[in-house]
């Protein structure tokens, strides 16, 4: 087995093509996506390469024509996580810095604008760049897509918006609970709840359509190098061979996804949703403790699973939210559901990382 180096990303060939075959049937209206030109921010990015990956299976396989704008800071990440495929007539690299004021001269009819900063250890180390990042960018991007009459925009979201909730079942798109302003630590949610807001504006003012959705928590084999979500280090320790430690009990609850069912239901939202609509991304089968999780990997990966305390810098990187779990009926009611289960997901992940 490769040991996940620092530098390492999931090279796109004929093993990602076929495992990504299943979840194009969940993608509702794909023809639709026939002979479109696509804008992805955050194309190397967890969520954004998995749709990028999508897109690049209609096109090989099925011959669907899509042109692909993929923005991304980091022009050698994209060569190497794409190889050959970066270099089709189809496949056009953008230099992106959320941060920066933008000037894209190329016309599209989609974008999904999926760049953020969601890394854990980096929100707690740079929570002014996570807050600006996210309302700035997206200004930017939904500036663009005014200017230049962009058929549609989706904006990816978060599970983290609705904040502390006294209900113990998952969250509908309108259960709204607490935030604490004053803890740095909030400046990814409130940047999310600013920039859904920021959408509304944008719709309501200048008749832009655009959708949102709200990932849960996405797991699976496009994580990135210096992701230190729970699930990202527990895949690392499991390809590694290393024991997963958990920092806390675990208890948390929490709405577990595949990054490809994902992917399918971003592409499904953006193709169905309603304008200015939000849409909870979950798998209703896999609502599960971060503990249950641990488990399910340290079982595929053959390591322990042990416990110890976490420092008062690693508690200040962590989301506060001890239930998060998504109901994702509006979602299912557009004709999409989720195909992976947990613990086949978390096989699938291992194996499509494995050398």
């Amino acid at each position: 087995i490769k040991v996940f180096r620092e530098d390492y990303v999931m090279p796109y060939c004929d093993k990602i093509l076929e495992a990504s075959e299943p979840f194009i049937d969940q993608i509702v209206k794909r023809e639709d996506l026939k002979e479109k030109r696509f804008l992805i921010t955050g194309a190397t990015g967890m969520i954004g390469s998995s749709v990028l990956d999508l897109l690049l299976f209609l096109n090989e396989r099925k011959q669907y024509g899509i042109t692909i704008y993929a923005a991304v800071r980091n022009d050698s990440k994209i060569k190497k996580r794409y190889g050959i495929f970066a270099q089709k007539e189809y496949f056009h690299i953008l230099p992106y810095d959320a941060t920066k004021p933008i000037d894209f001269e190329y016309s599209v009819d989609y974008v999904i604008h999926a760049a953020s900063n969601a890394d854990p250890a980096a929100i707690s180390k740079e929570p002014v760049e996570t807050l600006m990042s996210n309302v700035f960018g997206l200004d930017q991007i939904l500036q663009y897509a005014k200017r230049s009459s962009v058929q549609k925009t989706l904006f990816v979201s978060s599970s983290e918006i609705y904040g502390t909730n006294s209900t113990s079942k998952p969250f509908l798109e309108d259960d709204y609970g607490n935030i604490d302003l004053l803890n740095p630590r909030a400046a990814y949610p409130m940047g999310k709840r600013a920039s859904e807001t920021l959408c509304a504006s944008y719709a309501n003012e200048y008749d832009l359509n655009i959708v949102i959705a709200r990932p849960g928590h996405i797991y699976g084999p496009t994580i990135t190098d210096t992701d230190s979500r729970a699930s990202a280090q527990f895949t690392r320790n499991a390809l590694n061979h290393q024991d997963i430690i958990m920092k806390s009990a675990g208890t948390q609850l929490r709405s577990y996804c595949y990054v490809y069912d994902c992917a399918s239901a971003l592409l499904t939202i953006l193709l169905n949703g309603q304008p200015t609509c939000a849409y909870n991304i979950s798998n209703r089968h896999s609502i599960l403790s971060i503990s249950d999780i641990a488990k399910l990997f340290a079982k595929a990966g053959n390591v322990a699973l042990t416990f110890e305390n976490a420092s008062k810098k690693e508690q200040k990187s962590y989301n506060l939210m001890s239930m998060s779990a998504l109901d994702a009926t509006r979602l299912e009611n557009l004709g999409w559901h989720a195909i992976m289960d947990s613990k086949d997901g978390v096989k699938e992940t291992l194996r499509l990382l494995k050398g």
